[in-house]
């Protein structure tokens, strides 16, 4: 029987999980605002602003795109030799990729070229970020007790807002010291070269970490899967396709006020960037509190419970938020955009453990970034796009609350399918006891 991890062990993992996440979500955020507010510009010039956003928003789907494939393959890995391997090499993968999107050079001067290494790198980052938050979520909540699975495993979800809060800090910063010449010439690159700090400490934390116990027990039994992938399709039908309903509608919500409010607030309303800015940094500071908060409320209350009252505010919100935007008030922004990302963490704050938990422990890794990448591609993968389509096509925001409405369905679907957080405390239960 694997040994029980001490308190300093616990401590360890959940700050790998969460500082491992927020570095790879630092790089994914500053690509997803510079397509909002620079890429279409320099890399795909065309003349027309909205036509140049479109693009761009086209090479940030390629991030979700690829996810399945670093779901594939680091999913199964992290399954056959440990969770801690893995989620080293995800982490370079997605630096890498970014510092190499810091100096590329644009469209003025290498033509085509540069659009095309843009998608490349952009794909790369997908694909570690899809072999990345299986192992995030399993490095927390393997070490933590079943019971809480839900505080423990929301460490890898407080991920996403630090680093987009992180990113957005940085491009404030930059907007703010530099001119709009400057910042289009060389101060964007600023942000992505900095990921090669960031990369080099999250490795500093995670090479010194243990394996998960839960593994360890695994691999005591010799009960490691030869063929997780073709398992996880064969006998796990349900509970994959529970887990992927149970994320399109809060990736959709999250790529409407983290993304699409950027280009809304800018090119439609024409508020300062800085305002759009500032109100998605404050609402991602309001996460770094409100996820952990959601993820033990739904150890208490409810994980099924939790999400559903949540899905049905996220279909809501956008009544309210869209005319408050309209008022052109900064006040009045930083109230709808940081109402929407509060939302988002009682969605986003117990989804790791509700995913995690529908799979069998043999087949965690696997099931889960399954789940989570192929659920990026419906979600979130195209609603930036669709987003500026939308308003595009019907000039009104409704037809956005519309789309929003009927992916809060699909999610309410996949709760419903869901297993309840017991069976899955019973299985930790079995092999700790074997």
């Amino acid at each position: 029987m694997a040994q029980q991890p001490s308190r300093s062990a616990l401590a360890r993992a959940f700050a790998a999980s969460l500082s491992g996440t927020a570095l790879e979500w630092y790089d994914f955020a500053i690509y997803s605002s510079a397509a909002a507010l620079v890429f279409g510009h320099l890399f795909f010039p065309s003349g027309d602003s909205l036509t140049e956003t479109l693009t761009a928003f086209s090479t940030y789907a390629v991030g979700y795109v690829s996810r399945p494939l670093g779901g594939m393959v680091f999913g199964r890995l992290g399954d056959v030799i440990g969770r801690k391997r893995v989620l080293v090499i995800t982490l370079l993968i997605t630096g890498v990729a970014t510092f190499l999107i810091g100096v590329l050079p644009t469209h003025d001067h290498i033509g085509v070229t540069a659009g095309i290494l843009l998608v490349l790198l952009r794909f790369a980052q997908g694909v570690g970020l899809g072999g990345e938050w299986g192992g995030a979520v399993l490095l927390s909540s393997e070490f933590g007790d079943p019971k809480r699975r839900g505080f423990w495993a929301s460490a890898a979800q407080v991920g996403p807002p630090a680093g987009t809060l992180l990113a957005n800090g940085v491009l404030a910063i930059l907007t703010g010291l530099l001119s709009t010449e400057q910042f289009l010439s060389w101060g964007w690159r600023v942000a992505f070269l900095l990921s090669a700090v960031l990369v080099l400490f999250g490795l500093w934390i995670r090479v010194k970490l243990e394996e998960t116990p839960v593994f360890k027990a695994i691999e005591e039994q010799g009960d490691r899967p030869e063929a997780p992938i073709r398992e996880v399709f064969s006998t796990q039908t349900r509970p994959l396709v529970a887990a992927i309903l149970c994320r399109v509608c809060p990736d959709v919500l999250y790529a409407l006020f983290a993304v699409f409010t950027l280009t809304y607030t800018t090119k439609v309303l024409m508020l300062p960037q800085s305002w759009a800015l500032t109100s998605i940094m404050i609402g991602s500071a309001v996460q770094l509190f409100l996820i952990p908060l959601a993820g033990a409320l739904s150890d208490t209350w409810g994980r099924r419970r939790t999400y559903a009252v949540a899905t049905v505010c996220a279909v809501a919100w956008p009544f309210a938020f869209f005319p408050l935007a309209e008022q052109r008030s900064l006040f009045l922004l930083v109230l709808g955009v940081v109402g929407g990302l509060v939302i988002h963490s009682f969605l986003y704050g117990p989804q790791a453990a509700f995913i995690s938990e529908q799979f069998a422990p043999r087949l965690r890794y696997t099931g889960s970034s399954l789940a989570y990448t192929i659920a990026g591609v419906i979600g979130g993968a195209v609603a930036p796009l669709l987003f500026t389509w939308l308003f595009a096509k019907f000039g009104s925001w409704l037809a956005i609350a519309a789309y929003l409405a009927v992916t809060g369905v699909v999610t309410l679907a996949g709760v419903r399918l869901g297993r309840d957080p017991e069976d899955a405390e019973a299985e930790d239960r079995e092999l700790a006891t074997r």
